[in-house]
C-alpha cells in the first residue's frame, strides 16, 4: 500500500452517519424485512445529501425493466451548484444484486407488499438506502400500534420511578 492509498482510506469516513429516516412509514406500513441498497448519485446530490437536505416522505421503489428504481425522492438542489445541478425528484436507480432483486420482486409480485425506504446514511463514504418490505396498516393496527406503544412507554416510566425509590402515581 503506497503512501497515497493510506491517506485515501485515513480521509474516508468510517461507520455509519444518518442522512434522513422514514417514520411515517413505520407508523403507516408493518416491515416485514428490510434491505440495504446503495444509490446511484449526481455529484451535487451527494453534497445536498451530506447537508442533510433529503426527504423521504413520498419516496417508493418499484420494479422497472428488472431494476428497482426509487421514485419521489427528494433531494433538494445544492446551493452553490450551477447549470450541472440535479433534478430535484428524479428516479434514481438502486443498486442491488441480482440475488436479492430476484427475491425482493418474488415478493413484491405475491401480493399487498410494497417497497419503502426506511432510512437513508453514509456507510464508509458511500450512500445507501434502507429498503423496507411493507405491507400497509390498517387504521385499527395503527390504533394498536400506538395503544402499545404508550403502554411500552408507561411501564417504562414506572420503572424507573420504582427503581429511583420514587412512589408511584396512582390515578
Amino acid at each position: 500500500m503506497s503512501v497515497t492509498d493510506r491517506e485515501v482510506v485515513a480521509s474516508r469516513e468510517v461507520g455509519r452517519k444518518l442522512i434522513a429516516s422514514n417514520k411515517k412509514a413505520r407508523h403507516d406500513y408493518a416491515i416485514l424485512k428490510t434491505f440495504e441498497a446503495g444509490i446511484v448519485l449526481v455529484g451535487t446530490e451527494v453534497k445536498s445529501l451530506r447537508a442533510g437536505r433529503v426527504s423521504l416522505v413520498d419516496a417508493f421503489a418499484h420494479e422497472h425493466d428488472g431494476e428497482i428504481l426509487m421514485y419521489g425522492l427528494h433531494i433538494a438542489e445544492y446551493g452553490y451548484g450551477t447549470w450541472t445541478n440535479h433534478q430535484p425528484r428524479r428516479t434514481r436507480k438502486l443498486l442491488l444484486r441480482r440475488v436479492e432483486i430476484d427475491r425482493i420482486l418474488e415478493k413484491v409480485r405475491e401480493g399487498g407488499l410494497t417497497l419503502v425506504p426506511l432510512s437513508m446514511y453514509f456507510e464508509n463514504g458511500w450512500a445507501k438506502v434502507e429498503l423496507g418490505l411493507a405491507r400497509g396498516k390498517r387504521s385499527y393496527d395503527k390504533r394498536q400500534s400506538l395503544a402499545e406503544r404508550d403502554a411500552n412507554r408507561e411501564i417504562a416510566r414506572e420503572m424507573s420511578r420504582h427503581l429511583k425509590g420514587m412512589p408511584g402515581q396512582r390515578k
